[in-house]
């Protein structure tokens, strides 16, 4: 067994392909619309679905906000330079939550970006 995918649902399928592509380096993968339940599924990630775990993000058409809910944490993502990625962020204009530095009582350089949904991002600097 593996993890396939995460589910996020999104208000702008546009704005959330910037931020996981543009931003994020991810690629869309597949994206399908289904007319008779108003909704559209797009996975992004980093390599194909057979290999590697994905994002599938969920826009249903007629919804425009959505509640992350305290029970959320957040997603986290591998990065050979978190300042540049922090950067590509903040240029698209999204939100950089947590400056890189270190984590709390330990060394790993972090930091945080939220999407245009309020989903976190933790970014982990792996050299």
């Amino acid at each position: 067994m593996r993890l396939l995918h995460t589910m996020l649902r999104v208000v702008d399928l546009d704005a959330s392909k910037r931020f996981y592509c543009d931003g994020l380096g991810m690629r869309v993968l597949r994206e399908n619309q289904y007319p008779d339940g108003k909704f559209t599924l797009c996975f992004v990630g980093y390599g194909q679905e057979a290999n590697e775990t994905v994002i599938e993000l969920t826009h249903n058409w007629e919804t425009s906000a959505y509640s992350i809910g305290d029970a959320f944490g957040h997603l986290a993502v591998g990065t050979p330079d978190i300042n540049g990625a922090c950067e590509r962020v903040r240029a698209l204009g999204y939100k950089v939550t947590r400056e890189p530095g270190p984590m709390k009582h330990g060394s790993t350089v972090i930091a945080f970006v939220e999407d245009p949904t309020g989903y976190k991002i933790e970014l982990i600097e792996r050299k």
